[in-house]
């Protein structure tokens, strides 16, 4: 299933500064059922586009914070 046109959310992640950190980021959140696209948003920001259906904003969020890494919605 595909997500709705609109559900995305950009999320904020601090300390992700170097290519190795933000790839480990977005390969943690693409791994995520639901995620449909995880798309740089300029600086440690990253647009992540998903079906709310199958996660929350929440479970990004701790799956970023697994790693490490400060995150919040931006």
């Amino acid at each position: 299933m595909s997500a709705p046109a609109g559900t995305r959310v950009m999320l904020g992640v601090r300390g992700m500064d170097t290519d190795g950190a933000r790839a480990n980021v977005t390969g943690a959140l693409r791994a995520l059922p639901g995620v449909v696209a995880v798309e740089p948003g300029g600086g440690q920001q990253l647009l992540v586009r998903y079906d709310p259906s199958e996660l929350t904003v929440m479970d990004m969020i701790r799956a970023v914070r697994k790693l490490g890494f400060l995150a919040g919605m931006a």
